[in-house]
């Protein structure tokens, strides 16, 4: 049976004092690659930030890699974002520093303190996402696409079981997104990291199709469930 790495059960997600989705059930087990669909304003966001801790869970369970999110407070909300990666559409890389010294200071934020591991570590997730020979560059003076896979490697950085992406390949050309889509895929397929993943992109959606999870009037539609 497959380790299972999210799960919600009747949950209420409020944002402000807005209920935007009712009655969400869904469950997404270890390596496995889920789409997250749905018009703007219906709750993709909402979603996504109540899985990362930004928005509290008061109503329903959810339990998201071991951490349960009703029994979450701003003191623990760190923890659970170690064991998740997030990638984001507009990269948030650090301007001031080159790609090693980005991925440098995330460990040293998360706690990581022996300068070797270190090295090992970033070494690894550069390679990880073809990026060996890069470290040396600014974000400035990489493609937007390059700055996407510095973003991807952050987030592989405390090796998470889950990676929330959203909109990865919103700001990319056609050529780009397959790139970056392909990456995603592999890291789920290759090293069991669950992917949920927020976009627009029905052209992606078609050409790697998988399991979506669909805001629409309020709910969440699961193609699994169909």
């Amino acid at each position: 049976m497959s380790e299972t790495v999210v799960s919600i059960h009747n949950a209420k997600i409020y944002q402000g004092g807005s209920l935007i989705l009712d009655d969400v059930n869904f469950s997404v087990n270890k390596g496995e690659f889920v789409y997250l669909v749905g018009k703007t304003g219906t709750g993709k966001s909402s979603l996504l930030k109540t899985l990362y801790g930004e928005l509290p869970l008061t109503e329903g369970s959810a339990s998201v890699v071991g951490f349960n999110l009703r029994d979450m407070d701003w003191k623990k909300v760190p923890f659970l974002r170690r064991n998740l990666g997030v990638v984001f559409q507009d990269f948030q890389l650090l301007t001031d520093r080159n790609v090693h010294e980005n991925l440098r200071f995330v460990l040293k934020a998360t706690g990581w303190q022996d300068e070797k591991l270190i090295e090992e570590k970033i070494n690894d997730v550069l390679d990880k996402v073809g990026l060996k020979s890069k470290g040396f560059k600014m974000p400035f003076e990489m493609s937007g696409g390059e700055q996407q896979r510095v973003d991807i490697a952050r987030a592989l950085l405390n090796s998470p079981k889950l990676i929330l992406a959203d909109e990865p390949t919103g700001n990319l050309d056609p050529e780009t997104s397959d790139e970056i889509m392909q990456l995603l895929i592999q890291i789920a397929r290759d090293y069991g990291t669950a992917v949920i993943m927020a976009t627009h992109d029905f052209i992606v959606i078609n050409r790697y199709p998988s399991r979506i999870l669909k805001t629409e009037k309020g709910k969440v539609m699961d193609s699994a469930a169909v």
